[in-house]
């Protein structure tokens, strides 16, 4: 029997903490350090889910515009939906983004920077130092497209994929069905490289938590703690606070709380899963049956929502990368931060649908403001328990959206009376 890919992950960063800890920097096999192969294999590793970022955010960011384009998604309904994904995206971004500030969980006790090298991550960020927040927006459309895809400047990527998908729409057949079928096949074969490259994700996670156990020893597992538990909250306080209001002052439901109880089959599979796409039916099921959503409403917010609707996804990618800054000891201005938070809005919806999301998504944003990407096998500690987190808070999100859009289309029995 074939372990499943979490159990693996989980193996190989007991076998790194052990490993890391008990060769050093120091310890060797004949003339090579052990460090040196446990950074030859997260590089291998790190440099695969490089290799795939760009494509794969390009034709999923073309393929998901172009798709709810042909099907009549920027109707009113479409808009709807889509003006909620975006503003719970960026209101869960804002939660992280000012308790990773306040918190300050890769801040050490003594105000030092907890890993080393912090003067040459300093330097490469201010190497790729936006300026000031008009800077943001000139960075926004790049000179040369294909410049920018090879200097990993996703911000004009982004938004270049966004264009494209968008007037793609537009053109006559056949050459709109012609380019909806080359991005769809590019798509896909993302996908599958994807899938191919996480099945090394145990031997990645491996190398890059066992030479960071060899360098700094368990010096940044406080900090792992404290970071654990700023997302936590920022999670809690979107999910049971942000949703419920959202429940009752925009969807008009007297008793938000009813609807809690309507998702619990769907959140407990969320959270057991840490899968938005196996969940779906069971989402649309406790919609319907026992919150009383139309299917006309839940057949089109739902499946759309688990592709790009990811509050917790996005909430977690601006929180890792300020944490990851902050343990560097670099101080990120305004506009930096910014950039983290429109890219963690937009990587949230390009790449959330491959497994283990979160690390592609990560790397996106720290290549982007100069932060070492290395830095993703501190998380890996901790990741496993914060995807079922962030994954039932995605879940509970499309819901929500549901709710609300279903009112809005005039449907009077949406948790009217329980079903349950």
């Amino acid at each position: 029997m074939k372990l499943a890919l979490h159990w693996q992950i989980l193996i190989a960063l007991a076998l790194a903490v052990v490993m890391g800890s008990l060769s050093g920097t120091e310890g060797s096999i004949g003339s090579v350090t052990w460090l040196a192969i446990y950074t030859f294999i997260g590089t291998l590793f790190l440099n695969a889910l490089k290799m795939i970022v760009v494509p794969l955010v390009m034709a999923a960011i073309i393929t998901g515009i172009g798709t709810l384009g042909s099907q009549g998604g920027f109707g009113r309904m479409g808009l709807k939906t889509l003006s909620y994904y975006v503003a719970t995206s960026f209101i869960a971004i804002m939660i992280g983004l000012v308790l990773v500030n306040w918190i300050e969980p890769g801040v050490s006790d003594q105000g030092a920077p907890v890993l080393e090298q912090n003067s040459q991550v300093a330097a490469a960020v201010a190497g790729k130092s936006t300026g000031d927040v008009v800077e943001v927006f000139l960075r926004m459309i790049p000179t040369n497209i294909v410049d920018a895809a090879a200097e990993g400047q996703m911000l004009g990527i982004i938004f270049f994929s966004l264009l494209f998908g968008y007037f793609m729409t537009k053109i006559n057949t056949p050459y709109k069905e012609s380019l909806a079928n080359l991005w769809q096949g590019i798509f896909d074969v993302m996908m599958l490289m994807t899938e191919w490259v996480m099945k090394f994700a145990p031997l990645g996670v491996f190398g890059l938590v066992a030479a960071s156990v060899a360098k700094t020893g368990f010096d940044q597992f406080g900090n792992l703690a404290l970071f654990f538990l700023t997302v936590t909250l920022a999670l809690g306080v979107h999910f049971l606070i942000v949703m419920p209001l959202l429940l009752k002052y925009v969807g008009k439901v007297q008793n938000p709380w009813l609807h809690y109880q309507a998702m619990a089959p769907a959140l407990l599979t969320a959270f057991s899963t840490s899968s938005s796409s196996s969940t779906l039916p069971i989402t649309i099921r406790s919609l319907e049956e026992r919150a009383g959503v139309s299917n006309r409403v839940s057949s089109f917010v739902l499946p759309l929502g688990a592709t790009v609707n990811m509050d917790g996804t996005a909430l977690y990618e601006c929180v890792a990368a300020i944490f990851i800054a902050q343990l560097f000891g670099v101080q990120l201005d305004f506009a930096t931060q910014l950039l983290i938070v429109f890219i963690a809005l937009t990587t949230s919806i390009g790449v959330a649908g491959i497994p283990s999301a979160s690390l592609v998504a990560i790397s996106i944003i720290l290549v982007a403001v100069g932060l070492p990407a290395e830095a993703i096998g501190l998380l890996l500690v901790v990741d496993r328990f914060l995807d079922m987190m962030r994954t039932t808070v995605n879940v509970f999100s499309d819901s929500v959206g549901a709710i609300i859009i279903a009112k809005s289309e005039g449907e009077t029995s949406v948790l009217v009376s329980k079903h349950f």
